[in-house]
């Protein structure tokens, strides 16, 4: 047994010392934590009775999937990283989709796992495995706490770790019978992060370089962004008449409205973005990097000869590709900081490129007419409906497939964080991170825009959505198939379908099931009414409101 005393049922400790689950606690209070979602585990009780009563509000969720998912989504939207509690074995296995997800898409998160005894430990116990085999080439670190007093040092390194440099999950190992052990009740110090910035070489380099362009355009992304930071960077290009475009699954930091904004970069991208990769004469990500999504799959953007300015904190450029012409490390409020300060006067090429670009934008975003008919319910005619009716602030979550790209062509994100999505493409992703952002921001509209097939992968956290009062909307797209999938399948094997078709139940009686609102609908006349009705269940009934909206195959957004 290691160095420590284990509390027994009926003790009390002093006000110096206290469990090391409970330091853990009072550790991610410290730190700015006020949500967690878990699913429980006797390895880790502990810590939830260190939950007991404190300042951190515990959400049980219905699987540990829906739980890291909610964590990761939770990070996008705060820079404090979201919190997961899970238990050991099949928990943390469950738990890894969301560890992924924040992996790919650079969101701070931190993984809890209650772990087999340390006394139990390489002896083929119940639930037994290796994190760091598990989670190493996933994660920015895995830790164990095999010492019950370096409690609070472990939190303060892991949520540094999640948030320094280029964010990302972190997993944290506890051994059930090390945290129960009894430890000085003193916390660790928040660690300060550093941010970076520009040099007068940087920014020197950068002036001359807009100077020489004619053709400039940025592109943002990322989770790393405030929205004092966004503010001010869309103030910068508008006043400057540059365009930006948004990273995949990004939209929002730059608003919807602002005369700057020229629309998406990523898979399955609109027309008027899909040649400004080799059209601009200068291109500056801040944020992000020309990684694989941006640069379909390392072919746009690759002639050396290109010129290209990286802004992101990670000295590494992990997931770069194509020509790199100046790096300045700095996260995105810093160099925005910094950027302001260069005050060039706009050049009418500037002006006429960016009125171009915007003009093909608001035609691809243009809502398309409202039907109302008898005939089959369309995803056109809803948008069409829901969207002139949406507040200023409205958010929307998505998971993956093609029914996402309604929300990237028509979805008014005027504010960062108003998209919450998993760019590295998981399913599942839209129920909880929908939740997350609804008990984030419960004042706010929160639509999510889910396709049939992922619908089902995390349906069940609507339960959860119920018993903590999240108010979204749910819009269900149900077009009785993996869309995608069959996309690139009539692509690959033309009329060979196999492996994408569903059957599906009634979402909305699903819905009502798990004490919401729900309503079928199947013709476009049917949609303003039900759009009514769910909102009126929101707003005054006080929960969740599902659309379950049959529509025909094969049509698409774009």
């Amino acid at each position: 047994m290691l160095k420590g005393t284990t509390l027994s049922d009926n003790s009390t400790p002093s006000p110096s010392r206290k469990s090391a689950g409970h330091v853990i606690v009072d550790s991610l209070v410290a730190h700015g934590v006020n949500r967690t979602y878990v699913v429980p585990g006797e390895s880790y009780l502990d810590v939830l009775d260190g939950l007991y009563k404190s300042e951190i509000e515990t959400v049980v969720c219905r699987h540990e999937g829906g739980a890291a998912y909610m964590a990761e989504a939770d990070g996008k939207m705060d820079s404090v990283p979201g919190i997961a509690m899970v238990t050991r074995g099949p928990g943390a296995a469950n738990a890894h989709v969301g560890l992924h997800t924040a992996w790919q898409d650079s969101t701070p998160m931190v993984l809890f796992v209650g772990l087999i005894p340390f006394e139990h430990r390489d002896r083929e116990a119940f639930q037994e495995f290796d994190p760091k085999s598990w989670f190493a080439s996933g994660a920015k670190r895995v830790m164990t706490l095999d010492h019950a007093e370096r409690a609070s040092e472990i939190v303060a390194e892991a949520m540094f770790a999640a948030v320094s440099g280029r964010p990302g999950p972190v997993v944290i190992g506890l051994p059930e019978d090390i945290i129960k052990q009894e430890i000085d009740a003193t916390l660790h110090p928040v660690i300060p992060v550093g941010v970076g910035g520009m040099t007068v070489e940087d920014w020197k380099a950068l002036e001359s370089a807009l100077q020489e362009s004619e053709k400039p355009l940025f592109v943002f992304g990322g989770n790393d962004w405030t929205h004092q930071g966004a503010e001010l960077f869309t103030k910068w290009l508008e006043d400057h008449h540059i365009p930006a475009a948004a990273e995949w699954r990004c939209e929002g930091t730059v608003p919807f409205t602002s005369p700057s904004y020229v629309g998406p970069i990523g898979y399955g991208r609109p027309k008027p973005t899909y040649d400004l990769l080799d059209e601009t004469d200068l291109l500056v990500f801040v944020g992000t990097v020309p990684g694989d999504v941006i640069t379909d799959g390392f072919t746009a953007r690759q002639n050396w000869d290109q010129k290209n300015f990286i802004v992101t904190i990670d000295p590494s450029l992990r997931g770069r590709s194509g020509p790199v012409t100046h790096q300045i490390v700095a996260k995105p409020d810093v160099f925005v900081r910094d950027l302001v300060r260069i005050a060039l006067p706009a050049k009418d090429s500037w002006k006429a490129w960016t009125k171009q670009m915007r003009e093909e934008q608001e035609k691809f975003a243009a809502l398309p007419t409202t039907n109302n008919g008898d005939g089959q319910a369309q995803m056109d005619t809803l948008m069409a409906t829901m969207v002139p009716q949406l507040p200023e602030d409205a958010m929307v979550t998505f998971g993956a497939g093609e029914h996402t790209n309604w929300a990237h062509r028509y979805f008014p994100t005027n504010s960062y964080a108003s998209m919450i999505s998993a760019r590295n493409g998981s399913m599942g992703y839209s129920i909880p991170s929908a939740i997350a952002a609804s008990l984030k921001y419960p004042g706010r509209r929160v639509v999510t825009i889910a396709g049939d097939g992922e619908f089902l992968m995390n349906g069940q956290e609507l339960a959860t959505a119920t018993q903590y009062g999240a108010t979204p909307l749910v819009i269900v797209m149900d077009n009785q198939e993996y869309g995608t999938i069959r996309t690139h399948q009539e692509r690959d094997y033309p009329e060979r379908i196999s492996g994408t078709q569903l059957e599906n139940p009634d979402f909305a009686l699903l819905a009502k099931a798990y004490g919401g609102f729900g309503v079928r609908v199947e013709k476009d006349s049917e949609i303003p009414a039900a759009l009514e009705a769910a909102y009126k269940a929101i707003d005054e009934e006080k929960k969740f409101a599902l659309i379950h909206l049959i529509v025909e195959q094969r049509r698409k957004a774009y």
